[in-house]
């Protein structure tokens, strides 16, 4: 089997005008960056019609062993197209940090990828510059401020706004700065997290237009004072110039998949350490324009699902119609013990069988919402007969419908019952959804609800400081905020090497963090960290380009 990026590479792409026609975007509204890519002005879309159906793609706990739940709704919006449906794929942007370090790009895999595969995973529109951009922007606006007088009498040791680089830099994370003298400012200690962690990138993804968008970067918090009032980003005069750094950014993009439908790509925040879940101005311009909408949220159901119900959908009043639930026999190998380096030792059906308490702790998790999952298992070619039969089985007796998917190898085609089965509960609707806490529920009993509801924990400590903080801040008027769990990806619990469905374990909150324009307070649980490093061995090794001058090495 060729490797991603050759399989990408002998695509034949139509001209993205041709794409958008086929969504229904005029000529009037596309904006296109080259042949294959474009951004769409909502502005000049033809009148709205009654919203389709949304669908969403989650997983279970990501392994090195790989889900492919980017590559499965590929395959299920390329399975709708399939048999009849207008569907619109709606997906994140990916990051460059994962594409030089372990996980890799953001574009599917095999026969069911978005394309063109480089662009996206790179440069792309240039979405991710803008952003960066306009949050360190804010940053130069603060120390310059506090140069010049500092008359907002800004506390230098509660300055809480960071900077921000789009790739994964241990060595960034905690620095010292301005150094060198009176000329070049005060002294203080700082640091940087990935751009996908920004403020900003959630802001964007959350924002319903322009004016909402500079509202919201106005009412972040840049810092505090020394009697701790808060100083925010419209008091630097910084949130006008952002907004005109954003207002291409803001505009969805709009791709095609490798059978030529139409995908909407938008935004990218981690689902660790943010919300993991693309635009809502993507989503909802989607909406309209078709009668099914195939969307993701980042890693497994604990994290992105429970974002994308309990802060996506509640601040942009949506609601998923019908939810799928990859996973797939490798990675429940891994969670019934068996390690990455044996996973091609043969057939192990009770190693799968012991790693289904995983699936079932999700099916429950997801079941909380309202919504029944359908899990789709996305096949890899070692997987036996037995094995998948015993996903079947364990997913039945969890009170689920489960249907092995062959996207990775055969596109569309290989999903097609999957998009039959999800089209059928998409239409008969989710009238029981409901998000897993109120709005009015004090901050720690929302941060103590998704610890035991989700992620099971026995006890979740949150110090008395940490305590102290989330009270004053439901003072200043922000208790009714949905709570972003950052946390790791690979358990329920905040140990990353605890798999399976881990019960009655500690969870520590070490550190809030307000975001106020976003609309949500981030609770940090664990190691986890808002500035990734590269590993022993980053993919960046690999990427090289051929004598042809073509890229080798991304995936």
């Amino acid at each position: 089997m060729p490797t991603d990026i050759e399989i990408a590479r002998q695509a034949t792409l139509k001209p993205i005008t041709e794409v958008a026609a086929k969504a229904g975007v005029p000529d009037e509204a596309l904006i296109p960056y080259g042949k294959y890519k474009a951004k769409v002005d909502r502005d000049a879309l033809p009148p709205a019609s009654a919203p389709g159906k949304l669908i969403l793609v989650t997983a279970i706990n990501p392994t090195p062993a790989g889900e492919g739940k980017t590559t499965t709704s590929v395959g299920l919006s390329d399975a709708l197209h399939r048999i009849g449906k207008k569907t619109l794929l709606c997906l994140r942007e990916p990051s460059l940090g994962p594409c030089f370090g372990v996980k890799g790009g953001g574009a599917g895999g095999g026969k069911s990828q978005v394309m063109p595969m480089d662009e996206i995973n790179l440069h792309f529109t240039g979405d991710f510059h803008a952003i960066t951009s306009a949050h360190n922007l804010l940053s130069a606006m603060i120390d310059n401020h506090i140069y010049w007088g500092n008359s907002l009498e800004i506390d230098l040791r509660r300055v809480t706004w960071r900077r921000v680089l789009d790739m994964n830099d241990r060595a960034l994370r905690q620095i010292v700065g301005p150094l060198g003298g009176v000329s070049n400012g005060f002294p203080r200690e700082t640091g940087f997290d990935i751009t996908v962690a920004s403020e900003i990138m959630a802001i964007l993804c959350l924002a319903s237009d322009l004016d909402d968008l500079q509202k919201r970067l106005g009412d972040i918090i840049i810092g505090y004072r020394r009697d701790k009032s808060p100083v925010f980003c419209r008091d630097i005069k910084a949130d006008p110039a952002m907004t005109v750094l954003l207002k291409d950014a803001i505009q969805p993009n709009l791709v095609q998949t490798l059978e030529n439908n139409p995908a909407f790509l938008h935004g990218g925040p981690f689902a660790n350490i943010a919300h993991g879940c693309n635009s809502v101005i993507a989503t909802k311009t989607a909406l309209v324009m078709a009668d099914y909408v195939v969307t993701e949220a980042g890693f497994g159901a604990d994290l992105g699902a429970e974002k994308f119900m309990d802060i996506k959908c509640r601040m942009a009043g949506l609601k998923p119609d019908a939810i799928v639930l990859v996973a797939t026999v490798r990675s429940l190998k891994m969670n019934g013990g068996v390690p990455k380096s044996e996973l091609t030792n043969g057939e192990n059906v009770e190693a799968v069988r012991a790693g289904a308490v995983n699936l079932k702790r999700h099916i429950e998790n997801v079941k909380k919402f309202g919504i029944t999952p359908t899990i789709a298992i996305n096949h890899f070619y070692l997987d036996t007969d037995a094995e998948i039969a015993v996903i079947k089985e364990m997913a039945e007796e969890f009170g689920a419908e489960a249907v092995i998917c062959k996207h990775w190898a055969d596109g569309g085609a290989g999903a097609e019952e999957l998009a039959h089965i999800v089209a059928a509960k998409a239409d008969a609707g989710a009238p029981d959804f409901a998000p897993l806490y109120p709005d009015d529920m004090p901050l720690a009993d929302k941060i103590e609800t998704v610890c035991r509801e989700i992620y099971r924990a026995g006890s979740v400590t949150i110090s008395s400081a940490v305590r102290k903080q989330l009270k004053q801040w439901e003072e200043m008027g922000y208790g009714k905020f949905p709570v972003c769990m950052a946390k790791t990806q690979y358990s329920f619990s905040t140990d990353p090497t605890k798999l399976g469905a881990p019960e009655d374990h500690e969870v520590t909150i070490r550190e809030v963090r307000l975001s106020a324009g976003a609309g949500f307070v981030v609770a940090i649980a664990g190691d986890i960290m808002t500035m990734p490093g590269l590993p022993k061995v980053p993919s960046a090794e690999a990427i090289h380009l051929d004598e042809n001058g073509q890229i080798e090495g991304l995936f």
